[in-house]
């Protein structure tokens, strides 16, 4: 019977996984990944051991933890998260001899819905209606709503914003390098009543808070991640009956930018895409908008009306 292959580094010693995993994260640094990608990465891995603690054991072991992991009936997007990130770790494994073999290698992404659609005005109405204004949380959700569908701001990059990064003289929010998931800074141009609920979200920060608290954080100061902000926008999806998740808003942007004549290289700025693929889906999105209202609103369906008596050609 063949021997199993413990996990284990060329000396001997057993090195933990935890250990790898922050070897691998110096090097993604030394590579300029974002602190959000950064976080990203952690979570995958540690949730993969966490579900299966002696997965790290031998390399049979690790085949099984990961194929169960990712067998789960999740969400294609869900599954292509996990994949790309704990494929992107595993690689880095085999490198440093961790391991001898990627247990993701090889394996595909799903194919994913398109979730950009639009949603009705009377539903974003109701969503920006929903939050308790009188309350620091309240405020706090209305105000990061209103930043979203004002410039498509990326919940992991809203929720990383600190007061210094907001100019209401200018009329813009400042979206940091650090914390940008392109890694590329960008400046987002915003509307009075944005800035009118940044000022009051900001003037109600007790004092002894510092510098460097987020402006979208708990009512006691500490950081909210995006998963935390999908289910604030749960609930309030509940109260309005319609399912909103934080990147909908991103979309509703995106859409709506185009539709009111933004080209596509302004959108592609706003919204921190490095390539145009993203951006062209967007397009296409609004392109079969246009053909749907072209075959319901065209003169030429009034002029061209059937009649009762067809005339052969002869």
């Amino acid at each position: 019977m063949a021997r199993l292959r413990s996990i284990k580094p060329s000396d001997g010693g057993r090195a933990h996984w935890r250990e790898v995993l922050a070897d691998f994260q110096q090097r993604k640094k030394l590579d300029g990944i974002s602190e959000q990608t950064a976080l990203d990465y952690d979570r995958h891995v540690n949730l993969l051991f966490k579900r299966y603690p002696d997965g790290w054991e031998t390399e049979i072991a690790l085949a099984e933890a990961v194929l169960s992991h990712m067998s789960d009936q999740i969400a294609p997007a869900t599954f292509n998260s996990r994949l790309v990130y704990l494929r992107a770790f595993f690689k880095f494994c085999v490198e440093e001899k961790h391991i001898r073999v990627n247990p993701l290698e090889g394996i595909r992404k799903r194919k994913t819905e398109n979730r950009a659609v639009a949603i009705e005005e009377d539903v974003l109405k109701a969503l920006l209606n929903a939050p308790d204004q009188t309350t620091f949380t309240g405020l706090r959700d209305y105000t990061l709503i209103l930043l979203t569908l004002d410039t498509g701001i990326r919940p992991s990059e809203a929720l990383r914003l600190i007061p210094e990064d907001f100019n209401a003289s200018a009329h813009e929010v400042y979206v940091p390098s650090k914390i940008a998931k392109s890694r590329i800074a960008r400046t987002l141009p915003i509307l009075d009543v944005t800035i009118k609920s940044l000022r009051r979200l900001i003037s109600v920060r007790p004092k002894e808070w510092a510098d460097d608290v987020p402006i979208f954080c708990s009512y006691e100061g500490k950081p909210l991640n995006r998963h935390t902000w999908g289910d604030r926008l749960e609930v309030y999806g509940k109260r309005i009956g319609k399912h909103i998740r934080p990147y909908d808003l991103r979309h509703v942007f995106a859409l709506e930018f185009l539709r009111n004549g933004a080209n596509a290289f302004a959108t592609q700025r706003a919204l921190g895409h490095t390539t145009m693929e993203m951006t062209r889906r967007y397009i296409a999105l609004v392109n079969d908008d246009l053909k749907a209202e072209h075959a319901k609103s065209s003169p030429l369906n009034k002029l061209t009306e059937k009649t009762t008596r067809r005339r052969s050609i002869k």
